[in-house]
This record gives structure tokens, C-alpha cells and sequence, in this order.
């Protein structure tokens, strides 16, 4: 067995990471007994475990889980995959995927596919490369060539809040149907009658969910909601609708299908049109990102728990994993209407 100052001295010398080879030096064993101590269920004995282990301490070892991962059909990566991963909304989805893989001993690769369109091949070559477990979707309109080329390769796919029927992938999604039903019961509950909605140009399965529901529930109670969808899903955008909406004063209730959305709404209306929120405007939103709540603001909005929708990914990969061929399963998580400023007491209470 190699004295620890001599071991050290041989990795010093060599530079780069301890090696496998280093701890077998080490711990007076066999290179392949190291790789059999650190693969579960792999046989080695309780002496050699020990020995090994105790080496890999003292040399500050630490697997090679790439190299490892080569005498496997996959590796343990996860690839997330997104479009404007900057958006409030999608970074805090990411920092709960992450954490969420991470405790479960999952790598993530993260891939913007907002370029997409140019390097398409570059893209779907470096999920294959890899050979990732599995690739998750995330919210946003990643192009379907990366969906169908990984399935078609056997790489599991699970989407959230993206509905592709014609594919054969796990779906999470949250309940839009359910937020914009009760956003429009909300605002005629507060007395408005003149509806707006405010939405980008994203023709995405959420905010149509969002949108179709909404206009169909108001449309119940004989109310008829004008529709302004331009732009890109951002704070300029609700604030460039502002200027259409709210430019004949007639509008009093205004459900904007993004908090992003409806904050830059709701500055062009108090700042630029002097309305009074919520004394003669109400509005919503939805998602429920973190600026909602500022004092500035105190945005009444749907929330979108990015903790249930994380746990219905991992779900889902740990049930993928297990039956490979199981049928593709389609998970709703609810959203929750948060109560704040922005929309009048009900008109009941008012009178």
C-alpha cells in the first residue's frame, strides 16, 4: 500500500483529478474492485469496501460519473429545454427543476432553444450526444422536431404546459381552463361589464387555455370580452395594450393572461391614463411571479405552484424510468387566485 505522502505526490506530479488507479494504489486493491465498490449492488468484499472507501476519503476521490456513465445505454443526465428562460416565470420553474433533480442524483444539461430555428441539428445532436435519460420541456414553444426526433431515439419526453396530442409524451400541465373560468366569475362578481383581455402574439396551449375559457365564461353571463393579443409576452406588451384598451375609458375590468403583462398594464394605466385601480379599473394576471406582490403592484393573479408542478416532472421521470412502456399520462395541477389590490370588493359587499 502507497504511503499517503507518496500517493499525493504521484497525483501533485500528474496533475488533474484523482484517479480510480490512485485509490487502488492506495488501498492495495485492483482497479476494477475501486468500480465495483462505487456501483451499487456491484459485489466486492466488506474489507476491500472498507479499504477503498477509507482511501477515496483520504484522497479526496470522487467518481467520474461521465466516464462511468459510458458502459451505460444512459447517462444521468436530464435535459432541460425552454424559450425565454429570462421571464420570472420560467427562471423560478428552472430553479425548482433543478433542485428538484439535483436531490435525486440527476445532472441537468439546460438547452435555450430560443435560437432554435437556426441550429436546429446542433441542438437535438447535443441532447443525443449525451445520451440524457430523459428531456424535459418546459414551459414556453420549443420547436416539435426536438420533441420527435428524442422519442424517436427512445430518449422519454415530458412536457409542461405544452399539449402535443400527436406525440407519444408525458404532459404536466397546469388547470389555464380553471384560471381564466374564475377570472372571468371574479371581475363580474366586482360589477365590470365592459371585459378586456390582454395576451402577446404566443398562440401557446396556455395562454389559449387561458383566453378561450375566460371569453367563453363571460360570454355566459351575455358580457362579450374584446380580445388585444400582440407582441411578445413581456412588460412593454402590457403596457403598449394599455394604450389600446384603455384609449376610449370605457373598459373597466382587464384580464391580462401573464403577470408580465399585466404589470407593465397596470403602470400605463395609473401613470399614462390616470385610472384608478381598483375604483374604477380591476385587473388581473396570472402566474403569480414574484414582482405580483411588490407594494408597487399588488397584482390580484393566479398561481402557478412551480413546487407541484416540479414534483409531477419527477414523478413522472421516476415512472418513466420504471415501465418504459407505459402509455403517455396527461397530469393537471390546479392553480390558486391569489386576492390583492387590483380587482373592486365583489359588488354584493359594496352595497
Amino acid at each position: 500500500m502507497h504511503s499517503l505522502g507518496s500517493a499525493l505526490a504521484d497525483v501533485a506530479s500528474r496533475g488533474g483529478f484523482v484517479t480510480a488507479a490512485d485509490v487502488a494504489r492506495r488501498a492495495g486493491v485492483s482497479r476494477s474492485a475501486v468500480s465495483r465498490a462505487f456501483t451499487p449492488g456491484a459485489s466486492v468484499s466488506k474489507d476491500a469496501r472498507r479499504r477503498i472507501i477509507e482511501a477515496a476519503g483520504v484522497l479526496g476521490y470522487r467518481v467520474n460519473r461521465l466516464a462511468q456513465s459510458l458502459n451505460n445505454a444512459r447517462s444521468n443526465l436530464i435535459g432541460l429545454v425552454g424559450t425565454d428562460l429570462h421571464q420570472p416565470f420560467h427562471a423560478s420553474l428552472l430553479a425548482e427543476l433543478s433542485s428538484a433533480l439535483l436531490a435525486e442524483g440527476f445532472q441537468c444539461m439546460l438547452l435555450n432553444a430560443a435560437n432554435a430555428k437556426r441550429d436546429m441539428a446542433a441542438l437535438i445532436a447535443r441532447v443525443l450526444e449525451y445520451r440524457v435519460c430523459a428531456l424535459v420541456v418546459m414551459a414556453g414553444t420549443p420547436p416539435t422536431r426536438i420533441i420527435v426526433e428524442c422519442l424517436r431515439n427512445g430518449v422519454p419526453v415530458i412536457l409542461i404546459n405544452k399539449l402535443l396530442p400527436t406525440v407519444a409524451a408525458d404532459t404536466v400541465i397546469a388547470d389555464h381552463a380553471y384560471g381564466g373560468r374564475v377570472a372571468a366569475v371574479r371581475l363580474l362578481a366586482a360589477g365590470c361589464r365592459r371585459l378586456a383581455i390582454v395576451s402577446s402574439a404566443a398562440r401557446t396551449a396556455s395562454l389559449n387555455g387561458r383566453i378561450d375559457a375566460f371569453r367563453a365564461r363571460a360570454a355566459e353571463s351575455g358580457v362579450r370580452a374584446r380580445l388585444w393579443r400582440r407582441g411578445p409576452t413581456d412588460y412593454r406588451a402590457g403596457f403598449d395594450a394599455a394604450h389600446a384598451v384603455l384609449a376610449d375609458g370605457s373598459v373597466d375590468g382587464v384580464f391580462c393572461v401573464t403577470d408580465l403583462l399585466a404589470l407593465g398594464f397596470l403602470d400605463a394605466a395609473r401613470h399614462v391614463f390616470a385610472r384608478r385601480v381598483p375604483d374604477d379599473l380591476s385587473i388581473i394576471g396570472f402566474d403569480d411571479i414574484p414582482q405580483a406582490c411588490w407594494s408597487a403592484y399588488r397584482l390580484t393573479t393566479f398561481r402557478q405552484p412551480t413546487d407541484a408542478l416540479g414534483a409531477a416532472v419527477m414523478h413522472a421521470i421516476r415512472r418513466r424510468a420504471a415501465s418504459p412502456g407505459a402509455p403517455p399520462r396527461l397530469v393537471t395541477v390546479p392553480v390558486e387566485l391569489v386576492e390583492r389590490s387590483t380587482v373592486r370588493a365583489h359588488a354584493g359587499a359594496r352595497e
